[in-house]
C-alpha cells in the first residue's frame, strides 16, 4: 500500500458528522484524494436533504481544501477492465462504485470505505474501516 488514499462517499459523510473513529484516522494523513465521482454523490444527497443552502456551504468548503481526481480517457480503461472482470465472475457493483475504483488504480491509491462489495474488484487496495 502506498499510504496514499481515496475517500468513498460514506467516508467523506462521516467526516461531516463528525464520526470520531473516521477523524482520528484521517488525522495525521498526509495524502488524501477525493473522487469527483464522490462530490456528484454528495451534490445528490444534499438535494434531497432539508438542509440545502448549508450543507452546499460544508461540501464547497471541503473541496476547495482537498485534492479532487476527475475521470480522463486512463480512467475508462481501468473502468472497461475492471466492469469486464466483475462482469466475469459474475458480482456487479454499482456503476458509480466501478468508476470509483478505477481512479484509486489509476492513482495507485488506497480506497478509504464501509462498502464490502469493492473486496470483488481485484487488485483494488481497500482499507475498510469499521461502522
Amino acid at each position: 500500500m502506498s499510504g496514499r488514499y481515496l475517500l468513498d462517499t460514506n467516508i467523506v459523510i462521516d467526516i461531516f458528522n463528525g464520526e470520531e473513529p473516521v477523524i482520528d484516522w484521517i488525522t495525521g494523513k498526509q495524502e488524501i484524494f477525493v473522487p469527483s465521482i464522490v462530490v456528484g454523490e454528495l451534490y445528490f444527497g444534499i438535494y434531497k436533504s432539508a438542509r440545502i443552502e448549508k450543507n452546499i456551504r460544508t461540501l464547497e468548503d471541503f473541496v476547495v481544501a482537498i485534492s479532487i481526481l476527475d475521470i480522463t480517457s486512463e480512467t475508462a480503461g481501468y473502468y472497461g477492465r475492471i466492469k469486464a472482470g466483475l462482469k466475469k465472475k459474475g458480482t456487479p457493483i454499482p456503476e458509480n462504485d466501478i468508476w470509483i475504483s478505477s481512479i484509486a488504480m489509476q492513482y495507485d491509491l488506497t480506497l478509504v470505505t464501509r462498502d464490502a462489495h469493492f473486496d470483488a474488484v481485484e487488485g483494488l487496495f481497500l482499507e475498510h474501516l469499521p461502522q
